[in-house]
């Protein structure tokens, strides 16, 4: 471990010398990650990019992307490109990343089950704004807003780990 990975602990994830509150997937922390099962996955993760609403706040990073209109996340194992950023028309199960409620206003990537990605061992496990303390994810790791935007000025893309 390093001062620049988030370490997710039994108290919060620890990050730069601070402990932040978060919620994890509402399946617990998993061994053997499954499409659809609510864990969120163990393991070493690299945070590999932030995709932000540049209509809603100001960019959180320099390596920050906006996220417009007909961005989605492939979340279909029959999908050629299951577990990837696709962009409408898309005829596969996706979700948008560009939502009415401020849940991705800020989503940092991971590499989990990428380069290849194995179908239906899950898809789309971001760190991203919670709904409410103590309100699960679907697998996902989740932060009240301010405490992410503190995380995203600080990261190093390629470099950040998520330590579960």
């Amino acid at each position: 471990m390093t001062p620049r990975d988030l370490v997710l602990t039994p108290t919060g994830l620890r990050f730069r010398g601070r402990t932040f509150s978060c919620s994890i997937g509402k399946g617990g922390i998993s061994d053997s990650k499954r499409e659809g099962d609510g864990a969120t996955p163990s393991g070493v993760h690299r945070i590999t990019g932030i995709l932000y609403r540049a209509d809603r706040l100001p960019r959180p990073h320099p390596l920050a992307r906006p996220i417009g209109p007909r961005d989605l996340w492939s979340d279909d194992p029959a999908d050629p490109a299951y577990n990837t950023h696709v962009h409408a028309p898309h005829n596969y199960s996706h979700e948008k990343l560009r939502r009415a409620d401020p849940l991705y206003d800020v989503v940092l990537l991971t590499d989990w089950n990428t380069d290849p990605a194995e179908p239906g061992k899950g898809s789309a496990i971001f760190l991203h704004q919670r709904r409410r303390p103590g309100y699960p994810t679907e697998g996902c790791v989740a932060f009240d807003r301010a405490d992410l935007l503190w995380i995203a000025a600080r990261l190093e893309p390629g470099r950040t780990r998520l330590i579960v």
